[in-house]
């Protein structure tokens, strides 16, 4: 005996003690499926007979139900639930979710359940109570589906409960396996030339008479399209009312239906005309007249047939699509993420008319609530209902209504390319109630204006970010409140933050003598992981800075929705402006702008802007503080208090005491704070306008259709050269060499390179794999890190770092939490850069960005 229940259904078992509510659970549904009141009544008291904890136990069902229900997952029910009072609850709790209320009655005789219950030492009550379960069940057979049960089976007899066969019915909208490539196609309209000229526009072909499938009247003999490529067309509703050949729209999605190449979802002029046709008393308006009018002169001999077949077409569309695994819906006014994939009347109206808000406009109009604006689902939305003047992206979704048959356009929305396809009208079929578009003269896209204001809510609190490179990551809500704190009070406009650069991982401690870093850690860590060529880069003795720039201010207003402030910017690694005076940060962008735009920058890569990470010299530009109160204070009382102590060592020796040891160690200890000073002074030098300026770019991170993490290190290398050439004044290409790790005298020259850089005064150098992101075994490995010179090391540990004493302590220093803390934070900047380019709404971009900022505050050791 089978039993159909929707895929998305709460499941109601309804049976008197000892019918076998709990054994029919187990062999028919998952464990996590079923939620039974008497493990929640141990749940909530360690006793699952306790009939006194049953208010809890239940309060406590009913929250995980509506949970469950929420997440879109079958739920099953075991419970008596013979009392309509029981049922009452959960009946609602199903439709608060849109889910489908199902009874599976197990209606078994009074005394087998007793029989049953008698031989089970935990259910020790008398007869009374089964018979009071079977009256009340039975009281309530007749009144299930007046209840609210969509479905209701009854199951009589052992036998027939033995022989069940519970099938899963997917949902009408549910057509998940159906992965496209397609082409959605906003409201017609009747506009059927400007359709026709857009199938074959999109590639289609109509099928030959002969191969087309026959059809009971001559009425519907009309071309029927396909796509040589498999390709299938879905219509977002509206066919009818207004243009000069709604029958022969009709005609044609019908067919591509009937003929599986196309897909259709119902309009509101759809609903309204089968109505009408089914004899309601509608108002004729808002060009159903034509409609009707068409439907009028058709021959008398055909007119009825033609209006049931049409009928029928109308009533079978359903509500809205969910397709490509839950990636694509359509629907004509939209579709809510929690509607989505389920079924309500509540859902096919939002699906037919969308939502408004109870206001009317200057034109006597409905407002209509703008839910994409609020809309956070993961799947994109297709939709229409709403004319704009041109198909736009908010928040993954986008109405592609561009009011052909009001002189606009007809558009269709090629996925998964994510591409705008449109044919204009030839006419101006209908005068619009008000203007498409409304009054808005901005400048700024939909997506821009939504992103004026970020939402608290989308950043506080623990979260955890799906990124393509390491899966989740999890931001703690201690660091998120950090990181707000950073970002709202000394944040750059946060439209420009699309990026922040990742800390990054020294070398493993070496155990060379006198050393703490070197290369060949570097070479052996990338080695060990099969990589066989690395790009060593010289570490600049400046400041990290991300360069945004676009070509002019209209590619900045248009990308990045940035007005009045320039052609881009210049900022630190934690989201704050590098320089303190715009008028430097304009100098400095305009000159890279040109030397951009002289070698051939902006034409070779079809882009209008780009983003670079730099380092930008000399140090003492942003950390000027630092070194006047920091590290400057160190060495000048380092080195006049040694001093003194040596002085006066000096002449306890001259009067023959014996401080020959003290002296010596005192002498030494005076030679690394000099070693300290002059370690800090070469990051410094004076800067009196933008010429004394270095900027040092080592990655081109994204331009406008790409991302380009896919290129190689010397890619990079190469492609900066080009630019830096043009202004060499005040760009610097970085000095790099590449290392063959399977060649001894090729590493060898890569440690000799490293030593000539760190004794020059250099900080030393970045070890990178030539590919810009590498998966191991256990996920992606560290892009880079970072091999510092002794010198260099001085100013990060302490004058005196170097002491044998000191050198054997930092040997113990432990890397494990920078080098995930790099990962993570590698993995969320390359998914922010992903996002931006794929044009994913800013609060999504900044998810990532504010997650970099948050990790920052995990406490890890700075000075690694």
């Amino acid at each position: 005996m089978k039993v159909t229940i929707p895929e998305l259904s709460l499941v109601i078992l309804i049976g008197a003690s000892g019918s076998g509510k709990s054994t029919f659970a187990r062999q028919h549904f998952q464990p996590f499926e079923v939620i039974s009141s008497d493990f929640c009544r141990g749940l909530v008291s360690n006793d699952e007979n306790s009939q006194a904890a049953s208010k809890d136990a239940f309060e406590v069902l009913h929250f995980i139900t509506a949970k469950r229900l929420e997440a879109g997952k079958l739920t099953v029910i075991d419970a008596t639930n013979v009392q309509p009072e029981d049922r009452k609850t959960l009946v609602q709790i199903a439709r608060k979710y849109h889910c489908f209320p199902t009874a599976i009655v197990l209606n078994l005789p009074e005394q087998l359940c007793h029989d049953r219950n008698q031989q089970r030492s935990d259910r020790n009550f008398g007869p009374h109570v089964v018979r009071r379960h079977t009256q009340s069940l039975r009281r309530s057979l007749r009144s299930l589906e007046k209840e609210g049960f969509r479905y209701v089976h009854i199951l009589n007899s052992v036998a027939e409960i033995n022989a069940v066969e519970i099938e899963r019915q997917p949902l009408w909208n549910n057509r998940k396996y159906e992965h496209g490539p397609f082409d959605i196609i906003g409201d017609i309209h009747g506009c059927c030339d400007e359709l026709e000229a857009l199938l074959e526009k999109l590639g289609y072909v109509q099928i030959p008479a002969d191969e087309r499938e026959s059809e009971t009247s001559d009425v519907w003999n009309f071309p029927t399209y396909q796509h040589p490529q498999g390709r299938k067309a879905v219509f977002l509703g509206d066919l009818v009312d207004r243009g000069p050949r709604i029958l022969d729209t009709v005609k044609l999605v019908r067919n591509m239906v009937k003929a599986g190449t196309g897909m259709c979802v119902p309009g509101n002029h759809e609903n309204k005309l089968l109505r009408k046709l089914r004899g309601k008393n509608i108002r004729v308006s808002h060009g159903l007249a034509k409609t009707l009018a068409e439907l009028e002169a058709l021959p008398a001999d055909v007119n009825q047939a033609f209006i049931e077949e049409l009928k029928k077409f109308i009533d079978t569309l359903v509500s809205h699509y969910v397709l490509d695994d839950g990636q694509l819906v359509v629907a004509h006014a939209g579709m809510k993420q929690e509607y989505q994939g389920r079924g309500s009347g509540k859902i096919r109206s939002f699906a037919l008319y969308g939502e408004t808000t109870g206001e009317i406009d200057e034109f006597g109009l409905p407002i209509r609530y703008n839910w994409a604006a609020e809309y956070r689902g993961d799947a994109m939305v297709v939709y229409g209902h709403t004319p704009v003047p041109e198909a736009e992206w908010l928040n993954n979704t986008i109405d592609i209504d561009t009011g052909c048959v009001f002189g606009g356009q007809l558009t269709a929305l090629r996925y998964p390319e994510r591409e705008i396809v449109s044919t204009s009208a030839l006419h101006t079929y209908c005068e619009p109630a008000k203007p498409i578009g409304g009054l808005n003269n901005s400048a700024l896209t939909a997506q821009q204006q939504l992103d004026d204001v970020l939402y608290i809510e989308d950043v506080l609190g623990k979260r955890i970010i799906s990124t393509r490179l390491k899966n989740n990551i999890t931001i703690r809500e201690e660091n998120a409140i950090a990181a707000l704190e950073v970002m709202s009070r000394f944040a750059a406009n946060p439209k420009w933050l699309i990026y922040l650069p990742p800390t990054m991982s020294p070398v493993e401690t070496s155990q060379t003598s006198g050393y703490l870093e070197h290369p060949q850690q570097a070479f052996d860590y990338y080695k060990s992981r099969g990589i066989t060529e690395v790009v060593c880069e010289e570490k600049h003795m400046g400041s990290r800075a991300m360069v945004i720039i676009c070509r002019d201010e209209s590619a900045a207003r248009e990308r990045f929705g940035v007005v009045d402030e320039g052609i881009g910017i210049c900022y630190t690694r934690t989201g704050r402006r590098f320089f303190d005076h715009s008028e430097v940060e304009s100098q400095l962008l305009a000159r890279v702008n040109v030397a951009l735009k002289e070698s051939g920058f902006w034409s070779e890569f079809n882009t209008d802007w780009v983003c670079l990470d730099c380092e930008l010299m000399p140090w003492s530009v942003k950390a000027q503080g630092l070194l006047k109160e920091q590290y400057a204070p160190v060495g000048i009382a380092s080195q006049v208090a040694l001093t003194d102590t040596i002085n006066l060592l000096q002449q306890a020796s001259d009067r023959g005491v014996d401080v020959r040891e003290q002296l010596s160690a005192y002498q030494e200890r005076l030679d690394m704070a000099q070693h300290y000073i002059s370690a800090y002074r070469p990051y410094c030098w004076s800067v009196n306008d933008i010429s004394d300026l270095k900027l040092a770019p080592f990655h081109i991170l994204a331009t406008a259709e790409a991302v380009h993490t896919d290129k190689d290190h010397r890619w990079h290398m190469e492609q900066i050269a080009k630019v830096a050439q043009c202004d060499s004044q005040i760009l610097m290409a970085t000095n790099y060499k590449v290392i063959n790790l399977t060649d001894l005298s090729s590493q060898a020259e890569g440690i000799h390179w490293w030593q000539e850089l760190t004794k020059a005064g250099g900080e030393g150098m970045v070890v990178k794999p030539m590919d810009f992101i590498v998966q191991g075994n256990k996920g992606i490995i560290q892009p880079a890190v970072k091999c510092r010179g002794q010198e260099y090391l001085r100013i990060i540990y302490g004058p005196e770092y170097s002491s044998p004493n000191n050198l054997k302590r930092l040997r113990q220093r432990g890397l494990s939490l920078k080098r995930s803390l790099a990962m993570r934070e590698f993995a969320l900047g390359v998914e922010a850069l992903e996002r931006f380019v794929a044009h994913s709404p800013l609060r999504r971009v900044h998810e990532c960005v504010f997650g970099i900022l948050a990790l920052e505050s995990e406490p890890v050791d700075p000075r690694l």
